[in-house]
Order: C-alpha cells, then sequence, then structure tokens
C-alpha cells in the first residue's frame, strides 16, 4: 500500500500514524489537556510517539477481546484520546463507533441495540452515570472496556499493558471501517457507515487546495474528537507533516491563551466556536495574530464573525467555508478575504471543489428553483457514506436516481454559488429564510450571542435570542434591527448555556421549539 499515510484509494485509520511516522516521526503534536488514557504521555507527542501509543492501544484492546469485524462503541469524555483509541481499534481490524458523549442515555441505549452487541468503551463517569440511569449494559453489549478507573464489570485497558502485538488488520475497500452518526437535531440520530474508499475520497479536495500552499504551519483543530470531520483533518495534518494543535477547552481565555503561545497558521474549528471567540478579535494577546488560514464546516457562518476574524489577524488571511455533512463530506467551499469580507452574504456556502462533488438542485414544485423558490440539494460522488446501519430503507429513500438528497433547500446563483437557504425540516411557511434573518440580525446587534428562529405553537416565526454575558436585551435596539421581519413574533430571551445543542455546537432546533412551546403554553 505505499509507505504514504493515505493509500491511493483507501484511508485506512490503523496504520495512518504509523506510516506518516515512517516520513515525518519528529512533527510535533500539542495538546491542551492531558489523555484520559495515558496521562502519563503528557501534553507533547512526536508523531513516531503517537504511533506507538496507537500500537500499544490496540494490542490492548486486542487482548481484551475485540476481533475484527466487531463493532466497538467509544463513548467517553470529550478528549484527543477519543481519536487516539478509535484509530487502535481500527487496527485490530474491528468497526470504531463514534458515539457522542454528549448523547442521552435513551439515545444512546437505541444504538447500542440497533448495533447488536457492540463491545462498549467508556469511562468511570459514564459508567457510572449509565448504571445511576439503569441502563441494562449486560443486555445491550458484549463487553464493557474501561478507560481510567472503571471499577468492577469493565476490562481495564490500563491493567493490559505489554500485551503482545498485533499486526493491523485492513477490510476491503467497501467495507464498513468506521461509524459515526448524525446530529440529532431531528430525533434520534443516525448511523452513518464509512469506508476506506469514501473517507479517502472525502480528502482529494483539500488535498488539492494544501497542495497550492507553498508554506505551511501549525494546524489548530478545535471539533469532536468522535466526529468524522476530525479523522479526514488528523489524515491531512499527519500525511502532509504539518504540526497539530488540539484544543479541548473552547473557553475563550483558554484558546486565547493557547494560541497566544503556540501561534496557529491554520484554524479549523466549529462554527459555534468561532463565534464564541469572536471577542477575541480584540484581545491584547492576539491570539489570531499568525493565522493565514481560518477554516469552518458543518454549518453555514456568520458573515459578522468572518469578518471580525479576518481582520484580527496579522496576515493576509482567508476564511474558507466549506458546505457538507456527515454522510457526504465537503460538497462545496469558498474563501472569503479581509478586502471584501463585508460584502459576505452568509447563505452562499460556496462552489464546487476541485476533485470534489457535483451538486444539483431539484424542483420542489416544477418551477426553476430561486432565492423565492429554493429547490432539493442533491450530491453525487464517490465520498457519500455506504450506508445508514440497521436503516438501509432510510438510506435508500435518501438517494434519487444515484443522487443523494442532503435535506436542505436553496439556489444557484448565476455566477454558479449555491446558497444553501434552510433545512427543509426547519422551513417555515411564510418566513423566507430563518438562517437568513438571523445572520442578519446578528449582522445589526453586536450585543446577541445567537438568534435561532423556530416555530411556535401556531407556527409562527418565534426569535429565540441569548446574549453575551446575558445581558437584557434592548426592546427598542430589537424593533429596530427587525423592522423589515413583521412575519416575526416577539423575541424570546433565553441564557446561552440554556441553548440545546448537538456535539458540534449545532442548535438542536426541533428540541429548542418543543421546550419554547412548552413554555409558552404554562404561561397561558
Amino acid at each position: 500500500m505505499g509507505n504514504n499515510s493515505i493509500h491511493k484509494r483507501g484511508l485506512y485509520l490503523g496504520v495512518v500514524p504509523e506510516r506518516a511516522a515512517a516520513v515525518n516521526g519528529s512533527m510535533p503534536l500539542t495538546l491542551d489537556h492531558d489523555l484520559d488514557v495515558l496521562p502519563e504521555a503528557g501534553r507533547s507527542l512526536t508523531v513516531t510517539e503517537l504511533a506507538g501509543h496507537t500500537a500499544d492501544l490496540a494490542n490492548r484492546i486486542a487482548a481484551a477481546g475485540v476481533r475484527p469485524g466487531e463493532h466497538v462503541v467509544i463513548y467517553k469524555a470529550a478528549n484527543f484520546d477519543v481519536w487516539l483509541l478509535a484509530t487502535a481499534v481500527a487496527r485490530t481490524g474491528a468497526v470504531p463507533v463514534m458515539l457522542s458523549h454528549t448523547l442521552d442515555f435513551e439515545a444512546l441505549a437505541a444504538l447500542l441495540e440497533r448495533l447488536d452487541q457492540p463491545h462498549l468503551l467508556t469511562d468511570g463517569p459514564k459508567l457510572d452515570a449509565l448504571a445511576a440511569a439503569d441502563v441494562p449494559l449486560a443486555e445491550l453489549t458484549r463487553g464493557v472496556i474501561g478507560v481510567g478507573d472503571c471499577g468492577p464489570g469493565a476490562v481495564s485497558l490500563a491493567e493490559l499493558a505489554g500485551s503482545a502485538p498485533v499486526r493491523p488488520v485492513f477490510q476491503g475497500l467497501d467495507e464498513p471501517a468506521m461509524i459515526t452518526h448524525t446530529s440529532g437535531t431531528t430525533g434520534l440520530p443516525k448511523l452513518v457507515v464509512h469506508t476506506p474508499r469514501t473517507m479517502r475520497t472525502r480528502l482529494r479536495p483539500q488535498l488539492f487546495l494544501l497542495g497550492l500552499m507553498r508554506k505551511r504551519g501549525a494546524v489548530a483543530i478545535h471539533i469532536a474528537f468522535g466526529h468524522s470531520r476530525m479523522f479526514a483533518a488528523m489524515a491531512l495534518c499527519l500525511a502532509k507533516a504539518m504540526p497539530v494543535l488540539l484544543v479541548n477547552d473552547g473557553d475563550p481565555d483558554a484558546v486565547a491563551d493557547f494560541f497566544a503561545e503556540h501561534r496557529p497558521w491554520l484554524i479549523e474549528a466549529l462554527p459555534n466556536s468561532f463565534l464564541a471567540w469572536e471577542d477575541l478579535a480584540d484581545d491584547p494577546r492576539k491570539p489570531f495574530a499568525s493565522v493565514k488560514y481560518f477554516s469552518s464546516t458543518f454549518d453555514a457562518i456568520h458573515p459578522r464573525t468572518v469578518r471580525r476574524l479576518l481582520h484580527s489577524s496579522g496576515q493576509k488571511a482567508q476564511f474558507f467555508q466549506i458546505y457538507g455533512q456527515s454522510e457526504v463530506g465537503p460538497a462545496v467551499g469558498r474563501p472569503y478575504y479581509r478586502r471584501s469580507a463585508h460584502r459576505m452574504d452568509g447563505r452562499c456556502v460556496g462552489y464546487p471543489l476541485p476533485g470534489s462533488a457535483r451538486v444539483r438542485l431539484v424542483s420542489q414544485d416544477g418551477k426553476r428553483p430561486s432565492s423565492k423558490n429554493p429547490g432539493f440539494i442533491d450530491v453525487r460522488w464517490d465520498g457519500i457514506a455506504k450506508t445508514y446501519h440497521g436503516e438501509q430503507d432510510r438510506y435508500d429513500a435518501n438517494v434519487h436516481d444515484g443522487w443523494w438528497r442532503t435535506g436542505d433547500v436553496g439556489y444557484r446563483t448565476a455566477f454558479g454559488c449555491l446558497h444553501m437557504l434552510d433545512r427543509e425540516f426547519d422551513t417555515i411557511p411564510g418566513v423566507g429564510s430563518n438562517l437568513e434573518i438571523e445572520d442578519i440580525v446578528l449582522d445589526k446587534l453586536e450585543e446577541l450571542a445567537e438568534v435561532v428562529v423556530v416555530p411556535g405553537p401556531d407556527g409562527n416565526a418565534i426569535p429565540v435570542v441569548c446574549t453575551h454575558r446575558d445581558q437584557p436585551l434592548d426592546p427598542a435596539r430589537w424593533r429596530a434591527a427587525v423592522a423589515a421581519y413583521p412575519q416575526l413574533a416577539d423575541p424570546v430571551q433565553i441564557p446561552l448555556a440554556e441553548l440545546p445543542r448537538t456535539a458540534t455546537l449545532k442548535t438542536r432546533r426541533v428540541e429548542l421549539s418543543r421546550r419554547l412551546n412548552e413554555m409558552l403554553q404554562e404561561q397561558v
């Protein structure tokens, strides 16, 4: 398979660190936290050390009874060791199943049942909480493997140090190699099955873009460690010998200190993380002074955030936005520059990337898709996930003549830019684009940390607002900002901490709407 960590046709997670170490073993990785599974490893690693830890953990996991082809659910506190454990599981030939630590126990139990007796790899606090919630792990799992002190009933990884070495096991190109889940914004998450081929395909666009860059530097990553995008980002960094800064603590003050010390060249983070870091643009530590590239996937990003971050860099910075989803990977993207960011339209998510997917718009009513009459956004390429585990019918329902229906609606401009207006599920009749309204209102009211438009009890559009430091909203300023949107009801303000979110910090709009309706009915 060659000595590059990325095979020409398939990405084999279990040997990514080993193959990178063969070429760039001294490349550093710096963490802002200790590894739960290897606390003695410290916060500075080389790629050679990373490869050694991966092999060591794979040996332990095999000794714990995991066999090729079996499912191993990884469900533990947020930590880079989530990536490390998944990579080790993949090395044994088993299939890592990444379940977010934010999942509630009911959803976790339902997904464990769907997986039909997987191994569960977890930590002590999670295990205690599962026991307190009476989740029947003995019935739902093949066994529990513990990180740290998990007490009786779990096989301790720590006690398996020094286990006999195992050789890496490779699946076929189109066999399941990793399972992640959808965000769960509209109900129980779906289990998305990735293969070596689909994971390798998703790297093509960014391999092309990285090939255009003459200089590279340290890459800071702050995304969910178990998300499919994390595995793509790490594969790219290791293959291209870019030092990695791994951020677990997203608190703005902690981030400012970490970036001021380590000076990232590129930052990849969630849209809502960048939103939370906006005020660091004026921080005397100048945490973004060294940043040449900001990169964001998962969700569209607010124009105000992009402008503030670009102006906080001391470089000729670019903000690169990529639009995609768990099932699809990157579909389209585009850069924004400081000189033109003031003209940014937050609904414009970009153009097809070199080596990336084809995108089409399908009319909902037989008329040409437009801004007033958005169409379904469909995607086609060999990076689309293989299936939904245990829900083939649900997967097949999204495929139309070989095209994957994303569930988003939008249109194309005359210049070919894809505009994503809303999730089909979130559209409110007579409102236009919820996301566009949110962008514009955030632009006008700098005191807002977030605004989310959701349907109320009568189907009316209710803006839920959160302010910085939860300060009271000024009613007069609000009325002036939304004067062009008479379809909006009066705002409901809640603390930012009470906004229901997924592991990738997307607002769970269905859950927010449910809570809002309950609250309003209680007031009647």
